[in-house]
């Protein structure tokens, strides 16, 4: 099997220094006389002889990596068993079966070890004992897992101290580990900067019980260091984390909820509220945005210290009215939409396929809910697509036939991609316009390019 080209390359870069030794004998004395200032590394791959390569070489420090896809296990479990010397395990992309092979001269401590990223694949995942790494990583300042099971991480990381990257991709129900466990874990992490949770759980056990909800604890786990903040997984285990974490430096959030009918989240407002850059994120502006599977949310706001400050929540469903009721579910509990100026409306533009947006099967309230927390909007944008529905609500609105106080009060213009010169858009947004300029708060409807 050829190795990954990107693997090739990286190899060829970390082991530029063997070019050297092979020049000359005094060349080859200067490069080993200084390995440390030097940074003479080995990279070991599935496809790398391991055994034959450590008995050419000196005791160096050891990395491994690639694609253990389509070919065995020998030479990468063969590295391993140098534990002294194994300093970075990356990528390693290998199927669950295989993994197993692999964590076997794992169960014992590696106390060089900075980087391990494991990534495995199939059914069922591998569930990784408590016994790995001896239970202690001292050193470990980047852990990536995709697709493993490990109940005992909460415990590992307590001796972590050193962890600046900790990334879950995929953690599936059997390793599931509750959010006080993991908050409290947290604790220790004061060099901490990136911490992603993809968690797989939807099981009863990772929902708390909502009737015996304790109060917010009074002693949170302060992170000092985090920036980056990355949750996917059900509403309930974010409240219960989210109460138990403080992230005073926090400037990136993206949270994914499940397809769930309930958003209420009180704790993750307040989260928000105490964080100062996500509480100022909605400055220069919101967008919601729609696909054939999610609802979006996103607020930014440009530092000139940390450039740019966000909060994005996603919801993940696929009919139109749930995205709408999900997304407007999270827009009232959210607190710096008050500061939105600027609301874009809009399809999602990572998404190829247009969008087919359903008006007629979308209720009129449902457009005037998701725009009342909006209470500073001045310029409103808004797409084609969404155009009807909200020009029909609008309407309703002026009409008496619904009654909500205070929706887009601060509104001065309208912005419509692909407006035409008339039509039932413009039918229909006449008597809103109209009934803004008799309270002295006109509108100017405009294209927007």
């Amino acid at each position: 099997m050829l190795m990954n080209p990107s693997i090739i390359a990286w190899k060829f870069e970390i082991e530029a220094w063997q070019t050297l030794v092979h020049v000359c004998r005094r060349w080859r004395y200067l490069v080993f006389g200084s390995p440390r200032r030097m940074n003479l590394q080995l990279y070991c791959t599935p496809q790398t002889p391991a055994r034959d390569t450590l008995d050419v070489w000196p005791a160096l420090p050891l990395i491994i990596g690639g694609n253990l896809i389509s070919t065995d296990t020998d030479n990468v479990i063969a590295a391993l068993g140098q534990r002294n010397r194994v300093c970075r395990v990356v990528s390693l992309d290998i199927y669950g079966w295989q993994l197993e092979q692999v964590l076997a001269p794992m169960h014992v401590s590696f106390p060089q070890l900075t980087v391990l990223q494991l990534l495995s694949h199939g059914e069922p995942p591998t569930v990784i004992p408590d016994s790995f790494l001896g239970g202690s990583a001292p050193l470990l300042r980047t852990l990536l897992l995709s697709s493993i099971s490990f109940p005992g991480l909460p415990k590992l990381l307590l001796s972590a101290t050193h962890l600046v990257s900790l990334r879950l991709w995929n953690i599936p129900h059997s390793g599931y580990f509750p959010p006080e466990a993991i908050a409290a874990s947290l604790s220790v992490l004061s060099s901490l900067e990136a911490l992603v949770l993809n968690l797989d759980f939807r099981s009863l056990q990772s929902l708390p019980d909502q009737g015996s909800r304790r109060p917010l604890p009074s002693n949170r786990s302060v992170l000092p260091a985090l920036h980056e903040f990355i949750f996917q997984g059900v509403t309930e285990y974010l409240e219960e984390l989210v109460s138990r974490i403080d992230t005073p430096q926090l400037s990136s959030a993206d949270i994914t909820f499940f397809n769930q009918i309930d958003f209420d989240c009180p704790r993750l407002a307040q989260f928000i509220n105490c964080t100062p850059a996500l509480r100022g994120s909605g400055r220069d502006g919101a967008h919601v945005r729609f696909n054939d599977s999610s609802a979006n949310v996103t607020l930014r706001h440009r530092t000139p210290q940390s450039g740019y400050n966000s909060l994005s929540i996603n919801i993940s469903c696929k009919e139109q009215d749930w995205q709408l009721s999900s997304i407007e579910q999270v827009c009232n509990s959210l607190p710096p939409l008050s500061l939105v100026e600027d609301l874009y409306l809009e399809p999602d533009p990572y998404f190829e396929s247009e969008l087919v947006w359903k008006n007629d099967a979308i209720e009129n309230t449902l457009w005037l809910e998701l725009l009342l927390p909006f209470i500073a909007v001045k310029n409103l944008y808004i797409s084609k697509e969404f155009a009807p529905g909200i020009a029909a609500a609008l309407q309703e609105l002026v009409g008496g036939r619904i009654t909500l106080e205070g929706v887009l009060s601060s509104l001065q213009n309208i912005f419509v991609r692909g407006l035409e010169p008339s039509g039932p858009f413009q039918e229909n947004i006449g008597q809103f316009v109209v009934s803004r300029q008799f309270s002295d708060h006109p509108i100017v409807i405009s294209v927007w390019d």
